[in-house]
């Protein structure tokens, strides 16, 4: 029995792909910019909670042409500064 090494090579770098696809689906993206759905996620409120502390100007936002993100460094200093001893 001769064995194919190319073959074999080519179907563990398959399964390794597979795998790592796998692992990666749920895994959120890494972005720096969030949309008001996701920010709210990020700190555990609504989206309605979410648009409020924007209206208040207690979270500054990103705006670019009609969109509005959030960025995650300005949620984790709201955070921050939130934070009760």
């Amino acid at each position: 029995m001769q064995l194919d090494l190319n073959g074999l090579l080519d179907e563990l770098a398959e399964r390794i792909a597979e795998k790592l696809r796998e692992n990666q689906a749920g895994t959120p993206k890494k972005s720096r910019l969030l949309s008001i759905e996701d920010a709210a996620e990020y700190i555990g409120r609504t989206k309605v909670g979410m648009n409020h502390l924007i209206a208040a100007g207690k979270i500054p936002v990103v705006r670019a042409d009609r969109r509005v993100m959030l960025d995650v460094r300005d949620l984790d200093h709201w955070i921050e500064r939130n934070k009760v001893a």
